[in-house]
């Protein structure tokens, strides 16, 4: 496999991997063991929104789940993905290259869900 789309969007890529991963991030707590399953409300809602973007692709190609595997996703990584489970830089370039889009096509318009909402 080759990732087509990051060689060809490679400048733009690299700006946004930078973003991307700092989206991954969680802030642990002193005296937390390894990693936390918990995350913030906000990165929740980018994950979740990310998901629906990505399901909204495949379903556009009318691929189903199962077509994904051909892309090299298992069925239950996929399932995930689009459930809004938090995805990794590389599966995110994975996608893109899946569905022959620039990362920052697929990300377009999704950084709203980062922002904090206000209490009270």
């Amino acid at each position: 496999m080759h990732l087509g789309c990051y060689h060809r969007c490679r400048g733009s890529a690299i700006q946004y991997a930078v973003l991307l991963v700092v989206f991954l991030l969680v802030q642990t707590q002193a005296g937390d063991v390894g990693a936390s399953r918990e995350i913030p409300a906000h990165y929740s809602r980018f994950f979740r929104a990310l998901g629906h973007r990505v399901r909204s692709y495949r379903m556009e190609r009318k691929l189903t789940q199962e077509d994904m595997i051909s892309y090299g996703f298992s069925v239950r990584h996929w399932q995930m993905v689009e459930s809004g489970r938090p995805i990794t830089l590389f599966t995110l370039l994975r996608i893109c290259e899946a569905f022959d889009i620039a990362p920052e096509q697929l990300v377009e318009g999704l950084a709203r869900h980062l922002r904090k909402r206000k209490k009270g």
